[in-house]
């Protein structure tokens, strides 16, 4: 188990693009078996559900509100100075 704050966050960041990455597996495979109902469609209901989850992926900020919620852990700040 991650011990500091940081890597507590990377953690759980990972586990949440994992959660991201097997929703929209399911939604590809759910497309594919259920409504398709030939190559041409299985092939678009393969790749678009996949070209849309890239495009509307969840940005940091987002993303870091979600994992604070659910977690209690918030992003690290940064040490620019």
């Amino acid at each position: 188990m991650p011990e500091s704050k940081d890597d507590k966050y990377i953690y759980y960041t990972k586990i949440a693009w994992a959660i991201y990455t097997l929703l929209t597996v399911a939604i590809v495979i759910v497309l594919v078996l259920f409504f398709a109902q030939d190559n041409e469609e299985r092939f678009f209901y393969t790749l678009m559900p996949l070209a849309a989850a890239y495009v509307f992926r969840p940005m940091n900020k987002p993303f870091s509100k979600l994992i604070f919620k659910f977690t209690g852990v918030s992003h690290p700040a940064d040490n620019n100075e």
